[in-house]
């Protein structure tokens, strides 16, 4: 029987060093794929992807395609032309740019472009044709549970809702030309919508024919500032349930119900011009159920109600003018501890109107163009005080019909038989300290 052999040292040697091999081999494979996949992810995404109509003979037909072709935090850029497509969804952070005639149309069917990723720009695009809906609010451009957005330079033509933030964050809207479709408030939609929404920015946009021309809602620390709304079917702003924003240096003007602020707190309005709105139920602005906020160097003109406040509480109304409307200021009952002081008040068909023969806020150093008092120590300020509650005005509030009589001398016959026997306005609602002078020129 013949004894096994051992192997010999060659044998050994390389029997000891296959699985090094092996594993050299693994290594390299494994490297391959880390050095190969980037420059593959390369080649698929690009930084810059350019997008041209058919008309222009393109390879990059449609912006979905280039959203999907493009790197995160790449550049699209869609070339002059009209891009009919389903709706885009941008998911991911990149800028989106139109040259002049960039155009994406709805066909009157659909949403045009949704916005779900943070720190996503689009400027310089057309955006029209969304058509109407009654089941949903169909908006040209949908930012939906994103931050950082940036939405700048664009037109917004025909769309039912133009701008809709849906639980945004920290999004810019600013110098954006928003015009809705023709047609009564109940098929169109709003013009730059806020739902839900914390510290966003509408700034410097242009927003005419919507049903409201800017909504917040639910939104906390926003600001709108330096826009113009106009030619709305219903509210130039509308604002509900929304704390802590500010409104600042806008233009509302020639909106049909005009301005409506409503249940909420700590409201900054200043600055702004509250022009020719009018109607049965048009205001400049309406304070409804709004404590604890300020209205401040404000301009009203030639507004049916300049300023309506209804169970609003705590507020300082100051520095403001009211010019020429029906009403410049209606203070109802409900309305309490609002300090009225700075404003001037000319050329009003009724300076105050309210709906109480008691007054629950008080009024100081305002400048009034019916007051009829003097001034003997010179200090610019009235020695006696003015009512500024016409008895007319109290007439109309019981029997509206009677406002036909506003120009007749029976009213005039009135007016002076109150001031020299005052028996029935508000004995309580008085300026006890009335301006001599108005306090800054006046529009």
């Amino acid at each position: 029987m013949r004894t096994p052999t051992r192997p010999t040292g060659r044998l050994l040697s390389r029997t000891t060093q296959l699985p090094a091999r092996i594993g050299i081999l693994v290594m390299l494979a494994l490297g391959l794929v880390f050095v190969v996949a980037p420059h593959a992810s390369a080649q698929t995404a690009r930084d810059t992807v350019v997008v041209s109509a058919p008309s222009r003979g393109g390879t990059t037909l449609r912006l979905t395609d280039a959203v999907a072709q493009v790197a995160r935090h790449g550049v699209v850029l869609v070339e002059a032309g009209v891009y009919r497509e389903p709706t885009v969804v941008i998911r991911q952070p990149l800028t989106l740019i139109g040259a002049d005639g960039a155009i994406l149309d709805g066909e009157g069917q659909r949403e045009l472009l949704i916005i779900a990723a943070d720190s996503v720009t689009v400027r310089g695009m057309t955006l029209r044709n969304t058509g109407t809906s009654q089941a949903t609010d169909r908006a040209a451009l949908r930012v939906v549970e994103a931050a950082g957005c940036l939405i700048e330079n664009n037109r917004f033509e025909a769309t039912l809702f133009g701008i809709y933030l849906q639980r945004a964050s920290n999004c810019l809207v600013r110098r954006n030309h928003l015009r809705g479709m023709t047609g009564s408030q109940t098929v169109t939609g709003n013009g730059l919508h806020s739902w839900s929404s914390h510290h966003v920015v509408f700034e410097d946009n242009v927003v005419e024919g919507h049903r409201d021309g800017i909504y917040f809602e639910f939104t906390t620390g926003g600001v709108a500032r330096g826009n113009v709304s106009a030619h709305s079917r219903r509210y130039g702003l509308h604002f509900m349930f929304s704390d802590s924003c500010r409104y600042e240096d806008n233009e509302f003007r020639e909106n049909e119900s005009g301005v409506a602020v409503m249940y909420a707190k700590a409201v900054h309005i200043t600055g702004n011009r509250f022009v020719r709105n009018r109607g049965s139920a048009a205001y400049g602005l309406l304070l409804k159920e709004i404590s604890d906020s300020e209205v401040r160097r404000n301009v009203f003109v030639d507004n049916s109600i300049g300023l309506h406040m209804e169970g609003a509480n705590r507020n300082q109304v100051a520095d403001n003018d009211f010019v020429r409307n029906g009403w410049a200021m209606r203070v109802m009952a409900d309305a309490q501890d609002n300090m009225i002081e700075g404003n001037s008040f000319q050329g009003n068909v009724f300076d105050v109107g309210t709906n109480s023969r008691r007054s629950y806020s008080t009024f100081r150093n305002n400048w009034w163009d019916r007051y009829r008092g003097y001034d003997l120590d010179r200090n610019g300020v009235g020695d006696v005080g003015h009512a500024p509650v016409r008895l007319f005005a109290l007439l109309v509030e019981q029997s509206p019909a009677a406002l036909v009589l506003v120009r007749s001398l029976l009213v005039d016959l009135l007016d002076v038989a109150e001031r020299v026997v005052p028996t029935l306005t508000p004995a309580a609602l008085r300026d006890e300290a009335p301006l001599m002078r108005a306090p800054r020129p006046l529009p």
